[in-house]
């Protein structure tokens, strides 16, 4: 097959199934090797990159999906009347990071990392898709381990989890002790 002809099947597809798609499931139902598949979505990078074009080619950890080029969004949000998402709280930005750095997580560890019940804030990250279940472990209890979701990495901005920034050194984080210290006794 044309590596245009592809390219646009790609698209299509994409465009028609509103979500992300594996690699492996786009290969299958095209019937092409990965590699062509990535030629494919070369092209498709290609032509979004022009500045008339209002969508993007999202990769995500193995998965692709279209969506609207961030420039674009107050137009669409306009025309959709779509409010803007609630804000995260500081609790669901903690548990997230606990998640995303410690994948596959327990509430128990998340609750461990964090020093408080964290059950809540856990069950309303997984309705709003950016934790998931991803099973059981085979410990006592048989506790439920959750993982992030490509709504997450939509949501931040990431193709996948290897670009989270790097967690500072805990030296760096304890750099205040070096400081004088001030007349109440404690380094500002």
């Amino acid at each position: 097959m044309d590596i245009k002809r592809l390219a646009a099947n790609v698209e299509a597809v994409l465009f028609a199934a509103g979500e992300p798609l594996g690699a492996e499931k786009l290969c299958a139902a095209l019937a092409v090797t990965k590699k062509d598949l990535i030629n494919a979505c070369g092209v498709l990078d290609e032509r979004y990159s022009e500045d008339d074009s209002g969508i993007e080619l999202l990769r995500l950890e193995n998965a692709f999906q279209l969506a609207v080029k961030k420039d674009f969004s107050t137009e669409v949000k306009a025309v959709l009347e779509i409010k803007r998402g609630a804000s995260l709280s500081p609790a669901a930005m903690e548990v997230l990071t606990v998640a995303a750095y410690n994948q596959p997580v327990t509430k128990a560890f998340i609750e461990h990392v964090r020093g408080v019940d964290s059950s809540g804030v856990v069950n309303s990250l997984v309705e709003k898709d950016l934790l998931r279940e991803t099973g059981r472990l085979d410990l006592p209890g048989r506790p439920v381990a959750y993982a992030t979701t490509d709504n997450f990495l939509r949501a931040f901005g990431l193709s996948s989890l290897a670009d989270l920034p790097p967690l500072p050194d805990r030296k760096e984080q304890l750099s205040f002790e070096d400081e004088p210290l001030n007349e109440g006794g404690r380094g500002e």
